[in-house]
Order: C-alpha cells, then sequence, then structure tokens
C-alpha cells in the first residue's frame, strides 16, 4: 500500500489537532457530567460577619444534626456515573496531541523514527525499540503524576479547589505560562540535566532507550510543560487522588502514541508536513489560551473571599480581547518578534479565525445579560452582572418576590451574587425548616458551591426551563448551602464535627458536614427534599426518595422534583 494516498487524511487529522488547542485548556468538567468537589477548609483572607445564633440554639442544632439518622440508600434508584478520572483522561490526550505539534517536538519525529529504523539492524528490533521508546515516555510522565498525587493526597487536592492561596498561584502560574508561549521567554530545565541523561542515552539496550525517552521529556519542557502544567493543576483541582495520574498518562500515550506509529509505517512520514513557521502559531494560540484559563481561577478566590470586584462583564470583557487578539493573529494581523512572514492566509487559519471570531461575536451580547449558555458554567454568576437587560422569568432572570413569613434571612447578604433572579432561596436549615411547616410546602436543599461549574451549569441549563423554574419558586422552600464560602464562623458558633473530628471554623464548612454526616456526599451540585420535619421524603409506596446529583436531562430532573411534591402531598 503507498502511504502518499493517506496524505490527506494525515493533513486532516494534523488540521483536527490544531483545533483541539482551542479546547485544552477547558476544565475537565466540560467533558463529564460529574459533579464538582469543594472542600470545607482554606485560608482566609477576610473575616466576614454573619448573625449569629444564641450558644443554646447552636448546642440543640448540633443535637438534632448528631441525632439524625442517616438517610437508607433506594438500590433501585438509577445511581450517578462519576466521569471525572475519564474526563482528565481525555483532556490529558487532546494536550498530548498538541503537545506533538509543538516546535520541540514535531521536528525531532522524523530524526527519532529514523533512528529507530535505519540504525536498529532489523526492521522487528526497530519496531521492538520504537516500543520500548514510547513505554518509556508514558511511565516517566505517569511517575510524575504519581509523585504530585501521593505528595498533594485526596485531602489537600480536594482543598486546592477553593483554596484562595492555590487559586491566586494557579492564576499567576498559568499567566507565566501563557507569557511564555506568547515568546517573552522559555521555560527550560538545566542545561546539566539534559547533557547526563543524554550521555546515558549511549548506553546500549532498554536502559539507553528510556535515558533518550527521558532526554526527549527535558529537552522539550520548554514547550510541554505548561501544557503539563496547566493539566496538573486542573486535575489536582478536581480533588481526585488519582487525576494527576491520570492526566499524565493520556498526555503521555498521546506523545508516545506518533513516535511508535510512525517507526511501524515509516514510509507515512513523507506525507507529513514540513516544519516550519506554522509551528510557532500553534505555540502562541496555546499562550492565549492559558491566559484566558487563568481567568477562571481569579474568578474562584474573588466569588469564595467576597472581594466582590470581579463581575461577569468584566471577565467577558477579557475573554473577548483575548479572542480578538488571537483572530488577528491568525489573519496575519497581529505578528509576534519571533513570529515568521506569513505571504497568504491558509486554509487552516483561514477556518480557526472563523471559529474564533463566531466565539467573540457570541459572547458580546452576554455584556447586556444574555444568558450564553453553552460557556455559562465558567462565567462568574449572572447576579454579579451589573448591566442586565435579560427580563426573562423562565430564564430566571426576572425580580425576586418575597412572599416568605421570615423575613429576616441569615446569611442572605453573602450571596447576592450567586442569587438565581426570580428564585426566593433561604441560606440557613433551621430557618428553612421553619418557613416549611408554616407554608406547608417541602424542603429542597441545593448543596452548591461559589466555584461549582456544574451548578452554574445545571442554574442556566436546566432551571431555566419553564416548568422546572415553576417548581422552583412555587412548590418548595429552596434552601442553598454553599459549602464552598470562606464566611468565618463567629467563636461561639464553631465546632468540632461528630463526622470528620475536624474543627469547622466557617460557613462553608458547617454545610459541608452536614452533607457529609447525613448524606454521605461531598460533591456539589447536590439536591435532597426534605419533609418540615427534615425528613427524606418517601413515596406512596415507602421507598425513600434518594438525593440528586448533576442531571443535565431537563426531562428528569422535572420528575425528581414532582415525585417530592407529590411525595409531601401524601
Amino acid at each position: 500500500m503507498k502511504f502518499s494516498k493517506n496524505r490527506f487524511v494525515i493533513r486532516f487529522i494534523l488540521m483536527a489537532c490544531l483545533a483541539v488547542a482551542f479546547f485544552i485548556t477547558a476544565p475537565a468538567n466540560v467533558y463529564a457530567k460529574t459533579a464538582d468537589t469543594a472542600s470545607s477548609s482554606g485560608v482566609q483572607f477576610t473575616s466576614i460577619t454573619t448573625a449569629a445564633d444564641s450558644m443554646a440554639a447552636r448546642k440543640l442544632a448540633q443535637a438534632k444534626l448528631a441525632k439524625a439518622k442517616k438517610p437508607a440508600i433506594n438500590k433501585t434508584v438509577k445511581a450517578a456515573k462519576p466521569k471525572t478520572l475519564w474526563a482528565i483522561f481525555l483532556a490529558g490526550l487532546l494536550g498530548g496531541f498538541t503537545a506533538v505539534l509543538m516546535p520541540c517536538i514535531y521536528p525531532l519525529l522524523p530524526l527519532t523514527v529514523s533512528f529507530f529504523t535505519k540504525k536498529a539492524g532489523s526492521r522487528a528490533k526497530g519496531i521492538l525499540q520504537s516500543f520500548i521508546y514510547g513505554l518509556s515516555i508514558i511511565i516517566i510522565y505517569v511517575a510524575l503524576g504519581m509523585i504530585i498525587s501521593i505528595a498533594f493526597g485526596s485531602d489537600a487536592l480536594n482543598e486546592l479547589a477553593t483554596n484562595g492561596i492555590f487559586n491566586l498561584f494557579f492564576f499567576l502560574l498559568l499567566v507565566v505560562f501563557g507569557i511564555s508561549f506568547l515568546g517573552a521567554f522559555e521555560i527550560t530545565l538545566p542545561s546539566s540535566l539534559g547533557n547526563k541523561l543524554d550521555a546515558n542515552a549511549d548506553k546500549g539496550g532498554s536502559a539507553g532507550i528510556f535515558f533518550m525517552a527521558a532526554t526527549l521529556v527535558v529537552v522539550s519542557f520548554s514547550c510541554t510543560g505548561p501544557i503539563i502544567g496547566t493539566l496538573l493543576v486542573d486535575a489536582a483541582s478536581k480533588g481526585d487522588r488519582l487525576g494527576p495520574a491520570v492526566g499524565m498518562l493520556g498526555f503521555s500515550v498521546a506523545l508516545a502514541l506518533p513516535f511508535t506509529v510512525f517507526a511501524l509505517f515509516p514510509s507515512a512520514m513523507k506525507s507529513l508536513p514540513k516544519s516550519g513557521g506554522w509551528l510557532n502559531s500553534v505555540k502562541v494560540m496555546l499562550g492565549f489560551l492559558e491566559l484566558a484559563f487563568a481567568l477562571k481561577f481569579l474568578s474562584n478566590v474573588d466569588l469564595a473571599y467576597h472581594w466582590n470586584w470581579f463581575d461577569r462583564e468584566i471577565f467577558l470583557s477579557l475573554w473577548i480581547a483575548i479572542g480578538l487578539m488571537m483572530g488577528l493573529y491568525l489573519i496575519g494581523k497581529i505578528k509576534f518578534s519571533h513570529d515568521s512572514d506569513t505571504h497568504y492566509l491558509s486554509v487552516p487559519r483561514a477556518f480557526l479565525a472563523i471559529i474564533v471570531f463566531a466565539f467573540v461575536i457570541y459572547m458580546i451580547p452576554g455584556l447586556w445579560g444574555a444568558p450564553l449558555k453553552s460557556i455559562s458554567a465558567f462565567l462568574p454568576p449572572i447576579a454579579t452582572q451589573d448591566f442586565d437587560l435579560s427580563q426573562s422569568p423562565g430564564g430566571g432572570y426576572g425580580g425576586v418576590a418575597d412572599t416568605a413569613s421570615v423575613k429576616n434571612r441569615k446569611y442572605a447578604g453573602n450571596y447576592d451574587r450567586i442569587k438565581t433572579r426570580g428564585l426566593d432561596a433561604w441560606y440557613d436549615y433551621d430557618q428553612a425548616l421553619q418557613e416549611s411547616k408554616k407554608i406547608h410546602k417541602p424542603i429542597l436543599i441545593d448543596f452548591t458551591g461559589f466555584n461549582c461549574v456544574n451548578c452554574r451549569k445545571m442554574e442556566a441549563n436546566v432551571w431555566s426551563n419553564p416548568q422546572v423554574f415553576n417548581h422552583l419558586k412555587n412548590d418548595f422552600v429552596l434552601l442553598q448551602l454553599v459549602v464552598d464560602d470562606k464566611a468565618a464562623l463567629p467563636a461561639n458558633e464553631q465546632f468540632v464535627s461528630i463526622y470528620s473530628g475536624k474543627t469547622i471554623t466557617n460557613l462553608g464548612g458547617k454545610w459541608s458536614d452536614l452533607e457529609a454526616s447525613r448524606f454521605n456526599s461531598n460533591s456539589q451540585p447536590f439536591y435532597v427534599m426534605l419533609d418540615s420535619d427534615g425528613n427524606l421524603l418517601t413515596d406512596k409506596n415507602g421507598v425513600t426518595i434518594n438525593p440528586s446529583p448533576a442531571d443535565y436531562d431537563i426531562a428528569d430532573y422535572n420528575k425528581f422534583l414532582e415525585s417530592g411534591i407529590a411525595a409531601y402531598k401524601k
């Protein structure tokens, strides 16, 4: 078979890899329906005074929670299937394919393949050595991920999601990575390390091939380092202990695959585009994406610590500006000092420019309150918008009618920036119980978070459905408990958790402990329906109605709500 016939296919694959570069830095939640996790601990940048219960009331509340019976699990109910690790693996895989197109790696493909095919002595030996080379790359990167996992542990990785210091560090780290990709400087490892590894690569046998792979890892770090760093940051912030290792597995498999495949089919190398300025263009585009992704971590800190200055329109303005610069770069209107001259606009760049400019145009109405549902999970909540022309009650943007019997809502001032407009929410468990008894409606607990991507996605795409919205507004006492709120509890409200043994010092920790101790969960969003005495609702057959994680199927979620309404009336 002549591989020249596959030239079009190979070029198409390379174009697809370029397109992948635009999505590699998206958080893994994009690819999965799993719930976010958030820790209850974290540094305190500011202390926010909240309304305090009396000492007697606090002790009584703790006694109630301590005696509360944990809900029985209904085995017949379909459980949520976490896909976080698969999402992290996919992100790593896309990152690895993107890394292959970087100027530090792509030119090495023909050199490395030539070594295995010509100097191995025989085709069979060359194939074996190429497999060992690819396996060595995988081992090195997975080992890096394992070191991160072991060094931090699952508890610390959970804490990264909302810890202020870490989020600020990640923001600055990604900004540095982005500036590096734009060409201001290169992030490299010490040259002495590369020289030592290269000297060991001269050894024969499998050990020499392993050190060849290690040399590639070191000398390509200026290109792969920012991608690896972004993947590790994103994987670690998901809170899964194996996240960094799984992310590195996906990255290394994608990185090793071309070296192994082209060693098996060396004639296919002739169909690859030659190295050139387009490799640097890939690097620059990733630089823009790193800067855009960094803003999400800054937004996390702003929400969790109530700084209240990084509003939705500021976030969107920065994304629009970055998108415009990326589009202008693609069509050649912006050029950096290390870019080569482009005498014409190639077809791949034209298509990518169309995608970028279309995305920018899509975001512009968001400056005036458009919901932008496809990206709403990554934006600051719509309640942070200062200028909003949207007035759709069905979409959750109408005015809030305070019809509740209790007017003084505890902690309400903390959550103006994440309110779903048109909904009348409560933020204290005991007050919600009182309200439920007075107006004779069931309670819907929404365990949520400032930094919960899937919570924002549920609110924008599911709660905005008119039927769902009507149930939430008229048929429930909506209780939103924010598990990553860093507002400090007064000294007389702090307590030692019976469940975890930890001292709970902030408001988010109080609700996180409630979710874990009563409902055996630490994920968000998590929806629980209770009667007016705080017990889980049961259907007409006496079967407990299980809590629900994120469910983006509107019909299923609406059925869940209606089952609670019917059970309460019974």
